[in-house]
């Protein structure tokens, strides 16, 4: 029906709701902290799912935790269309990572309801059990497990620093489902989450189009020279294992540089040993993560970081030798979106008049692996300064707003409007 592209959802409701479950792990700084399958993560779940409830979705629990609620369709045997995201956060994490995603997706079941819209295919919301990998790895675990990147059990006996199980952590919360992981197909997904990036900002654009992810690949990198004395050992002397390993880790960053704009190359972690201010550094461990968007420039990127420990290890990168071990932690391809949903996405942002880009997105997002499985787009909207996985977090209403206007758009245009009371 014509009216039906006329449809925006309630952005002061769905704005209530971030505000709502923001209030279960708040913290001082104005961010949350609600970690994987904790009772605040617990809580936030029984919250969400009471609104789902609310909302007539029928709800579904697999045995990773992993929440489905779907709205029914008149055309029961096809495959859902779905969208969806996490509530669990990092330990200084902020309101809207995730969240945004489901309750963008929650706004758009309310707004069908109130207008008695009917689709042919099923739409499905889904909540995806710890997707930021902060207490329990792997990363990513709920949609992981669903498209059976990594087998269930690895998932369920993961442990965190204390010695707890997910399948025990599951229990103690309440979430440990008996659907089968995976329990069902998924026709297509969309999910809309804020970019996390500075980009969308400073282009001054409502909606990111996300055309694909970046490929990455993550390192381990542990170089081995002599710890000495300060005081008595000459310079030309010492084998200074730290001195050596900042020859790498700007060779990390000079890599990126050379493959612009869309390599990425970040040093995070660094371990100095003995770390005692009078003695020369014996061993530096670090982690390496490199990113690109095109698998053969990652692959290239990946040549030249071993091309660099090579001469580090031989002498000629800083003028003596030294031990380099290379370990490969993970490995991810670059990942393409459905071009029929990323021009759906497009189509959607233009109609509805709001300004848009093309966007890659550098993180690791639930729809990355549900590309590998199904038809898969994610709709961006602007974070404040580009900042997230910081309390500091922020959104503004009116891009929220909009980016589930997109999600809700997008969505009826692939599950099929089969009826709408809407006046």
């Amino acid at each position: 029906m014509s009216n039906i592209s006329q449809l925006t959802i309630n952005g002061e409701r769905l704005w209530q709701s971030l505000m709502d479950l923001a209030k279960i792990g708040a913290t001082p700084k104005g961010g949350n902290c609600r970690l994987a399958l904790s009772p605040l993560d617990g809580q936030g779940r029984d919250l969400v799912v009471g609104w789902m409830k609310a909302a007539s979705l029928e709800i579904t629990v697999d045995q990773i935790g992993n929440i489905f609620g779907r709205r029914p369709g008149r055309q029961p045997s096809l495959a859902p269309v779905a969208t969806g995201s996490h509530i669990d956060t990092q330990p200084t994490g902020g309101k809207f990572d995730g969240c945004f995603g489901v309750l963008a997706g929650l706004e758009v079941m309310r707004t069908l309801n109130e207008q008695g819209v009917e689709t042919d295919a099923p739409l499905e919301l889904i909540i995806w059990t710890n997707e930021e990998g902060t207490r329990f790895v792997p990363v990513m675990m709920g949609s992981g497990a669903f498209c059976q990147v990594f087998p269930l059990e690895t998932a369920l006996s993961a442990i965190d620093v204390e010695g707890k199980a997910v399948r025990d952590e599951l229990v103690n919360i309440g979430y440990a489902g008996t659907a089968p992981v995976p329990s069902h197909k998924i026709g297509k997904y969309v999910e809309a989450h804020i970019e996390q990036g500075p980009i969308l900002e400073a282009e001054d654009k409502v909606i990111g189009v996300v055309t694909g992810s970046l490929g990455l690949r993550w390192y381990n990198l542990t170089v081995t020279g002599m710890e000495a004395h300060a005081g008595p050992t000459p310079m030309p002397l010492r084998r200074d294992a730290l001195y050596a390993a900042t020859h790498l880790m700007q060779a990390v960053v000079e890599i990126a540089q050379d493959y612009a704009p869309q390599g990425r190359g970040t040093v995070g972690v660094v371990d100095v040993f003995p770390a005692s201010r009078n003695v020369i550094p014996g061993r530096v461990s670090f982690t390496v993560d490199l990113r690109h968007e095109n698998a053969d420039r990652l692959a290239d990127m990946d040549a030249r970081l071993r091309q660099a420990c090579e001469a580090l290890s031989d002498g000629s990168l800083c003028g003596y030798r030294v031990d380099v071990d290379l370990h490969d932690v993970q490995h991810f391809s670059p990942t393409p979106f459905s071009s029929e949903l990323v021009d759906a996405v497009s189509q959607q942002a233009q109609q509805r008049g709001y300004s848009h880009m093309p966007i890659v997105t550098g993180a690791g997002h639930d729809a990355v692996f549900m590309a590998t499985v199904t038809p898969t787009a994610m709709i961006f909207v602007p974070c404040k300064d580009g900042i997230s996985h910081n309390e500091m977090e922020d959104a503004r209403p009116e891009h929220l707003e909009a980016g589930a206007n997109v999600l809700l758009g997008t969505l009826l245009a692939h599950a099929g409007v089969a009826h709408s009371r809407h006046p």
